[in-house]
């Protein structure tokens, strides 16, 4: 998401509306995913390492309801 505000900034010109819009979106977008790292930072601090056996793939299907992240290397 922070590569395609770069993108955004850089490549379109920002004198007009629409990058403007697009632009508020997505650090929208960036804060919204920072709350969501967050909150699951402390679920995992709080529940995951407490809890040996739950694993991080667990905790973070849990988090995000995915259905397979493997090939992302998360586990």
């Amino acid at each position: 998401m922070q590569e395609l505000l770069e993108w955004v900034r850089a490549t379109l010109p920002m004198d007009l509306d629409t990058p403007r819009l697009i632009e508020d979106k997505i650090e929208a977008m960036l804060e919204e995913e920072r709350e969501v790292m967050m909150e699951f930072a402390t679920d995992y601090e709080r529940e995951c390492r407490v809890n040996l056996e739950r694993s991080i793939r667990k905790c973070w299907d849990e988090t995000f309801n995915t259905k397979d992240d493997t090939s992302k290397g998360i586990n």
